[in-house]
């Protein structure tokens, strides 16, 4: 192995000799670069390999690479790139196959090899890396989408890219993405040869060479592979997403007619279809030819015709294909109107009208899904429609019993009506739902007290809840009733409170954080206290919170009544408690806070 080593350092003379030759490096610096390249050398020459001594060999050679091109752009020194750069990148290349062959299916190493050739090497050299990475992750559609991407746009062949896909497709031929993408490949393809001929054309050239027919400029390459794409995969999310893309060439005009009247042939009874028609209507003007600038008012008018064509079309749509999902096309669409900011009142009018027809329509369908039922219950409380908003929500409570998002909405419009039946229709929740799920509904109704009710009312409510909700579900509400408790009543109050849940596991960090930085908000902080909080936060979470031991450390350090000839004896223990990466990072922290940090 030494002679192998050897072998390898001597193949650097040359190299070195001609940095230092020309003033890039000094003889300490080239001594420094032979020791650490005969370390990197031993331990990938060794019999047992490890992939990060490859990958920090390669590291440093990068390194190497950058700082002599730094160095050249210093002193203007530009020549024996042959004899210094490109016997480093071989090396490197090197180093990457044999690193690429002892873990093949790492694809982060090949990904990492093709980024080095993309830098240093030449593109036949990428070409063969390229290959070689096929040959065995021919699995990936990804890489072979990459891989012709390279070909099409860096080395501007389209053959070579187009075989490339072809390929992949024997492997995939299903896959929706590479088809996108072939179909992308040779549109721009069409597009460049249209480009190269426009120019011939302009300059008065020669055309001989240029023997490419018509039917390939117009982009027929790219409908064959659409009908193949479609007669393999199925469905209309493909079709529009094929629709989308020649939609960026302007030259496929009528390529885009053929697969938009093939989307509303083939995929009628799809929603998806619909939706593409009805927002096309969008970007069609209601009066072309009209080059006039536009006033404010006149261009709301001109997007609320635009919006009221499409909702048209939705109209249609939810008459020939009355579903669920036709319906949420139609009211996604709306919202995404309405939420669009404007400054016309006359547009934003408009706008909630057309959201609360289709809302209307589907609730009377009983087609509202339950996501959709809460979106409007929302918006009716936003505008303040609360009786409309009561009668959304106890439909919705009648179609979805077992929702708990139902029930909570019913809750905030009676609180945002003021009603007076809140705690009778809590109490029936209740009764109908699994007491799991109820954790927002105690959250919600305890709020709604704090500001309506008395202490005591509030108090009874969580103590409640406390009974009612266990396991992780109630780690929020402890944390809740804490808040409340020193809101209402200060510390004192949340210190009884502390004292009452301090055995009702499980806990969170924040609910002994909280009891400690409230104890810090007094004017008379007690030590005695933190100490007793810090103790109880580190029965619970001393093994895996490094922090917590840190903070107790400082506290003792910092606090007028602390004793900082305990945080010894702290540091031992949490040397004890604390297990893998947090007993290092809290060895860590500790040093850096020694050292001032």
């Amino acid at each position: 192995m030494a002679e192998i080593i050897q072998e390898r350092i001597e193949d650097r003379i040359p190299e070195l000799e001609q940095l230092e030759r020309v003033g890039l490096f000094s003889r300490a610096e080239i001594k420094a670069i032979i020791k650490k390249a005969s370390d990197l050398e031993y331990k990938i020459q060794r019999r047992s390999l490890f992939k990060e001594d490859f990958i920090n060999y390669v590291q440093y050679e990068i390194n190497l690479l950058e700082l002599i091109q730094r160095r050249r752009t210093r002193i203007k020194y530009s020549f024996k790139k042959d004899e210094i750069e490109h016997s480093i990148v071989h090396r490197v290349q090197g180093i990457f196959r044999r690193a690429s062959a002892k873990w093949k299916d790492d694809v982060q190493l090949w990904l990492s090899y093709v980024v080095f050739c993309k830098k240093w090497a030449t593109k036949a050299q990428l070409s063969k890396v390229y290959s070689a990475m096929l040959a065995i992750h021919s699995n990936k559609p990804a890489l072979w989408i990459m891989a012709a991407k390279w070909e099409m746009e860096d080395r501007l062949s389209s053959e070579s890219a187009r075989q490339l896909f072809l390929r992949a497709l024997r492997f995939h031929p299903e896959c929706p993405k590479l088809y996108q993408e072939y179909f992308r490949m040779e549109l721009m393809h069409a597009e460049k040869l249209q480009k190269e001929k426009q120019e011939f054309e302009k300059a008065d050239m020669d055309m001989g060479n240029f023997d490419h027919p018509e039917e390939i400029l117009n982009g027929e390459l790219a409908r064959i592979v659409y009908k193949n794409s479609i007669s393999k995969i199925k469905g209309a999310e493909f079709h529009v997403s094929l629709l989308s893309i020649a939609q960026l060439f302007d030259f496929a005009k009528d390529l885009q007619k053929e697969i938009y009247d093939d989307l509303q042939a083939m995929h009628t009874d799809d929603p998806l279809t619909w939706d593409y028609v009805a927002r096309r209507e969008l970007e069609i003007q209601s009066q072309p030819g009209d080059e006039q600038p536009l006033t404010k008012q006149a261009r709301a008018v001109e997007v609320g015709q635009r919006e009221e064509r499409c909702c048209a079309v939705y109209e249609e749509a939810v008459k020939t294909l009355p579903t669920e999902g036709m319906w949420k096309c139609y009211i996604n669409f709306c919202l995404e109107r309405f939420s669009k900011k404007t400054s016309s009142a006359f547009l934003r009018g408009k706008r909630l009208e057309r959201t609360m027809i289709p809302f209307r329509k589907a609730h009377e369908l009983k087609l509202l899904s339950e996501s959709q039922c809460k979106q409007w219950i929302e918006l009716l409380l936003h505008r303040d429609f609360f009786t409309e908003a009561l009668e959304v929500a106890e439909a919705g409570i009648e179609l979805f019993k077992d929702s708990v998002t139902m029930w909570q909405m019913k809750l905030q419009v009676l609180i945002a009506s003021k009603s007076p039946d809140i705690t009778m229709f809590v109490e029936e929740a209740f009764v109908h739902l699994k007491p799991q799920v109820c954790l927002p509904l105690w959250i919600s109704w305890a709020e709604w007290s704090e500001g309506a009710q008395s202490h005591e009312d509030t108090e009874a409510i969580f103590k409640k809840a406390i009974l009612a909700i266990t396991g992780t579900s109630s780690v929020t509400l402890k944390d809740k009733y804490l808040d409340w408790a020193y809101r209402s009543g200060g510390n004192k109050k949340a210190r009884t409170v502390f004292k009452s849940l301090q055995e009702s596991r499980p806990f969170s960090v924040d609910f002994f954080r909280k009891m400690i930085q409230f104890e810090k908000e007094q004017e008379s902080c007690k030590m005695t206290n933190l100490r007793e909080y810090y103790e109880r936060a580190l029965r619970e979470f001393g093994s895996v919170d490094s922090d917590l031991w840190m903070d107790y450390i400082k506290e003792e350090l910092s606090h007028p009544l602390g004793r900082p000839e305990n945080c010894g004896q702290i540091y031992w223990r949490a040397m004890k408690m604390l297990q893998g990466e947090s007993a290092e990072l809290f060895v860590a922290k500790h040093a850096m806070h020694q050292a001032g940090h």
